[in-house]
């Protein structure tokens, strides 16, 4: 039996689940297949130009109208009639949709933008580690320039939206860990109106954080299976390396508290000192919840990586008491239940990926949409904010999604963060 079948256009009615067999810049709907609710865009379906439509009684609440029989006066006055008004170019709903596509647009060059400036922060903090022993003063103060133009992106933007990158980064992939915990932290920083100098503090710091692993052995500190109690021992030595290597660059006290217990846990689970609750310092707390997330969602065996919703539910449902709870519920704030780079079906069946968030309205992403009909360079951009008609009702893990899906939306096996906040606006 077929999933769905074709109707005239006369018997269609609210509630229907249709299919429009019209490519997608021929109509002036944001998908191809949805629930009709309206009578406007009944209206507007029956002005397309289309004998029949396709109709999924599956996801329909009612069944189509019976089909009316029409004159043979009336059919042929229907053959003469010209290209009905929404059909046309200059039709209000397809002008519509062309403003839509131009959005997209705008969207997806900005987005090549925003990637651009994620790989030069990401090349920039490669020469600042590359040249830490033998150029210190130079580093840190290329270290200095790159946190300044951090801060002032994050703090000054009247919005933020924080854009998921894609896998091929230019070859920085072992950069993007400090790079996704500064933007991070500097996210929460934001949220809680931290001061721009603190603000500063916390950016050196989370930037700076792993700087003792240079310390490391690399077959510890590369290890992908388990370490031993000794090796485990050897690699925690980091946080002491990096208070050594702080106090030679010059990095404030307050920074190198966060180079120093970046690993402390509020439960007082963590270590070097196990620390618990507010002996902790806010800013290491702050660091500690965005440095525990990328390496649940990052980790260097990247088959144990979480999706940033499973990764953030972990946090939240399990492992709650190892944070700062109010800190916690900030930084969940700002992802949302649907972080960057996370799968997701909508009310209608479609499946998509969220690109983009704003964080004053984290429910409100802008994803990728999964459409067979749209080439994949070309993919529709589907802006929550706009679209009041559809909702996400779950997340789904990359594994779960059909091959042809999971290959057009292409998932990140690893999920790096950036902001932008360019002509004083966040970007989508």
């Amino acid at each position: 039996m077929p999933d769905n079948f074709h109707i005239s256009v006369d018997q269609l009615q609210v509630g229907l689940y249709i299919h429009l067999d019209l490519k997608w810049f021929e109509h002036p709907f944001a998908f191809s297949h949805f629930k009709i609710k309206t009578e406007e865009q009944l209206r507007t379906i029956q002005g397309l130009g289309l004998k029949t439509v396709r109709y999924d009684p599956a996801l329909s609440d009612v069944s189509p109208a019976p089909p009316r029989a029409a004159a043979p006066a009336a059919q042929a006055a229907q053959a003469a009639t010209p290209v009905p008004p929404a059909a046309r170019p200059d039709s209000p709903e397809l002008q519509a949709k062309k403003a839509m596509m131009a959005r997209i647009k705008a969207q997806r060059d900005n987005a090549a933008r925003i990637e651009q400036a994620f790989i030069n922060a990401s090349k920039a903090i490669r020469e600042i580690d590359k040249h830490l022993y033998s150029q210190p003063a130079e580093s840190l103060n290329k270290a200095n320039q790159l946190i300044t133009q951090i801060v002032d992106l994050v703090l000054a933007a009247p919005e933020l939206a924080v854009h998921v990158m894609g896998d091929k980064m230019g070859g920085e992939e072992v950069y993007h860990h400090s790079l996704n915990v500064t933007m991070l932290s500097m996210m929460m920083a934001r949220d809680i109106k931290l001061p721009q100098q603190v603000a500063g503090v916390l950016a050196m710091g989370a930037l700076m954080h792993d700087v003792g692993e240079k310390n490391v052995p690399d077959k510890i500190r590369m290890k992908l299976d388990p370490w031993t109690a000794a090796e485990r021992k050897v690699y925690e030595m980091h946080c002491q390396y990096g208070v050594e290597i702080g106090e030679r660059l010059g990095i404030p006290p307050a920074a190198m508290s966060i180079i120093r217990d970046h690993h402390e846990m509020f439960d007082g689970s963590g270590y070097p000192a196990g620390l618990k609750g507010e002996a902790i310092g806010i800013l290491p707390r702050i660091v500690a919840i965005a440095n525990f997330y990328d390496e649940l969602c990052n980790p260097l065996n990247v088959a144990a990586a979480l999706t940033p919703h499973e990764a953030l539910s972990m946090m939240f449902a399990k492992l709650r008491g190892k944070f700062d709870p109010k800190l916690l519920q900030v930084f969940i704030r700002c992802l949302g239940v649907y972080p960057p780079g996370s799968i997701v079906q909508l009310s209608n069946g479609v499946i998509g990926m969220v690109a983009t968030i704003n964080t004053a309205k984290p429910m409100k992403p802008v994803l990728v949409i999964y459409d067979a009909d749209v080439p994949k360079d070309e993919a529709i951009l589907f802006d929550m904010d706009r679209e009041s008609d559809v909702n996400i009702v779950k997340s789904i893990r990359p594994a779960q999604v059909p091959k042809e899906i999971y290959l057009y939306l292409s998932p990140r096996k690893r999920v790096s963060y950036y902001f932008d906040a360019s002509s004083g606006a966040a970007a989508s």
